[in-house]
């Protein structure tokens, strides 16, 4: 393991010397999938930088919505089950807020460019 530079840097390197010196000089059909390579390289330094605060706080909201323990994949579970077996629905406290969150931890990956994305993080951050 090094210490510098991070994986993190070495893919947004990557990334960067994809987008800036070799894209341009690609046309065509290798250009569309030049930029789709470059996407998720993208997509893959936002998850590493992401991904941990993110989970923890994911964690921490399933232990208070569920009042139980377990990894980020268990409580996941058992929260569809809930829902599925209509133990947990819409009304119980917490689970729409949960989702929402949830929901928009992973649009801050997948697509933080997204226009409704963008909108709705304008009205958290105002709020």
């Amino acid at each position: 393991m090094q210490d510098e530079p991070t994986p993190t840097e070495l893919i947004k390197a990557v990334a960067d010397f994809l987008r800036n010196e070799i894209a341009p000089e690609i046309k065509g059909h290798n250009a569309f999938k030049l930029r789709v390579g470059i996407n998720a390289l993208d997509l893959v330094t936002r998850q590493l930088a992401l991904e941990q605060g993110s989970d923890a706080a994911e964690l921490a909201r399933l232990k208070r919505l569920l009042g139980l323990d377990g990894s980020l994949i268990e409580l996941n579970r058992a929260l569809c089950e809930k829902i599925a077996s209509g133990e947990v629905d819409l009304n119980t406290p917490g689970l729409a807020e949960h989702l929402w969150q949830t929901t928009m931890d992973k649009l801050a990956v997948d697509q933080p460019n997204y226009a409704s994305y963008k909108r709705e993080l304008g009205k958290l951050l105002d709020g």
